[in-house]
Formats: C-alpha cells, structure tokens, sequence
C-alpha cells in the first residue's frame, strides 16, 4: 500500500503540518484506516477511493489519532494535490478536484508552482453562527486555557462558528496567546457551547493556537479552524469582503504555517469561505504489510 508524506501550510518542505496520504485506498477497511493513522501519529492521515468515471473525483475519509472526522482542512487540501500531482499530464496547471466526505462534499483548486510544490484552496461553504457564551462561561474557558478574564479580546466576543466542524472561536490579546496551555479538559464545557473544539485567534495578529481537547497534542496548522476564525474576522468587520489574508499558526509547535483565508459576506450571512495555502510533496513510502 503506496502513501505520500506531504507539508501542508508550508513554503518549503519539513515545516507546515505534515499529512500521509493514500491515493488507492479502497481496500481498507475501517479499521485499518485507523490503525495506519496512529501507527503513522501524523495528526491527521486521509483515505481516498478515486471515481474511474470521474477522474476528478474522489471519496475521502480522514482521521485523526481519535478517529474518523466529518470535516478537516489540511487534509483535503494535501490530498487534492497529491491527486494533481498524479493526474495525467497535458490537463492544465490548475485543476478542481471534488472530494466526497461523509457528511459533505467540498471542492479543492489545485496550481502546480513548481515541481513538487502546490498552492491549492478549499471552499469550506458557509459559515454558521451558533451562539456566544456568557461572560462566566468564558471565563471559564479562559481558566482551562490557563488564562483569565483579562486575557480576552474586549472589542471581540468568544463565539461559536462553524464551517464543517464547530469551534469556539476564543479572542486573547497581549501574550495570552503565548502563555496559553490547556490544564483541564475542554470537552464538556465546549459541548454546553455547542461547540467540539477550541481555536485561540489573537485577532492584531492574525495568529492562531489549537489543541486536542486534552491538551496532549497541539496542531501544527488547523485548516477547519482557520475557516471559522475568517467567518468570525469577516463578521466582525476585521477583514474585507472576499479579502485574502494570512492566518498564522505553528510557531509554538516549530513548524511555523500560513493559511490564506477569506471570507465572503457581511454580518452573520457569510455565504463562503475559503483556506489555502502552500503545498509541499516530501516523498513517497509502501507499508510492506496491512494491520
């Protein structure tokens, strides 16, 4: 079983957040797609069935060291151009890739810039407003992040959004982004929110922190998060509409990232929302044997 080992967010190659890929996975199961992910322990691996009579087609099915996701970022963005890079030659520089999820389907435009580099973007749809905490259950939030009251953004509230995957959008400001450390689990009180995940923006900045909810892992670079963090700026009036900016992740992990994000709408109504960003292939392996 043939994999790619790509950077994702990344300019040049060992930096960015690294991804397996698995271009002819129609014969694994479930349960070895999990096994291969934490034997692996990239953040996330992605699974692709590819559609003979559709050749720009794919199913994917990404998991993490958890399990299956519903959505993800950056491995769709690396799967779609792993897909490109293996495509017939002669079609063009830039193709769009449609990828079928379980609960969705998104669509991914591919550019070779390079040999063995890629810039490609994600439309991740809407974004979803799905609420705001009170001032005390921030707070508490706040606390597991081992913040408080005065770390929170005031000209911003903590909100939760959602462009496949729900986060708690949580503004700090100062160094709280960099102080920040998860010292309680985060499941319970983000489920209250309805929200499954926590992403920390630092809104001058334009820099991002995101962990598991345990606090045992910290992501290198969060493409699903990053779409919520460009539906709540555009929201708020701290980009333009459809404006391209750079979102920051990755320095506290060593792998400084770059996702260029947009949002397109105004007010609650952000109709798209789109995360790209640098692609570099790494290199190729075989598992010599299945789990």
């Amino acid at each position: 079983m043939r994999y790619h080992h790509v950077d994702v967010f990344a300019r040049r190659p060992y930096s960015g957040n690294s991804l397996a890929v698995f271009p002819d996975a129609e014969a694994l199961t479930t349960a070895q797609m999990r096994a291969i992910t934490r034997e692996l322990r990239h953040f996330e691996s992605v699974f692709l069935v590819r559609d003979p009579a559709r050749p720009y087609t794919c199913r994917a099915r990404v998991f993490d060291l958890a399990g299956e996701l519903d959505f993800a970022g950056h491995p769709l963005i690396g799967a779609a151009s792993v897909l490109h890079a293996l495509h017939t030659a002669g079609t063009g520089d830039s193709l769009t890739w449609t990828l079928r999820l379980g609960a969705r389907t998104v669509e991914v435009t591919t550019r070779r810039s390079a040999p063995r580099r890629y810039e490609a973007t994600l439309d991740q749809g809407p974004g979803v407003f799905l609420g705001r905490p009170g001032e005390g259950e921030a707070a508490d939030i706040a606390a597991r992040f081992s913040l408080d009251a005065r770390d929170l953004d005031p000209a911003l509230p903590p909100e939760t959004v959602s462009t496949g995957l729900r986060y708690l959008v949580l503004p700090v400001r100062g160094d709280a982004l960099a102080r920040a450390r998860i010292t309680a689990p985060l499941d319970a009180p983000l489920g209250r929110l309805g929200a499954g995940f926590a992403y920390l923006l630092d809104a001058t900045a334009r820099e991002g922190r995101h962990w598991t909810n345990d606090g045992l892992l910290e992501d290198v670079a969060t493409g699903s998060g990053a779409g919520c963090a460009a539906a709540y700026l555009r929201r708020h009036g701290r980009i333009g509409d459809g404006e391209p900016v750079v979102l920051h992740q990755g320095r506290f992990t060593g792998r400084p990232s770059e996702m260029t994000v947009s949002a397109h709408g105004h007010g609650q109504d952000i109709r798209r929302v789109e995360v790209g960003g640098a692609v570099a292939l790494l290199g190729e392996g075989v598992l010599a044997e299945l789990p």
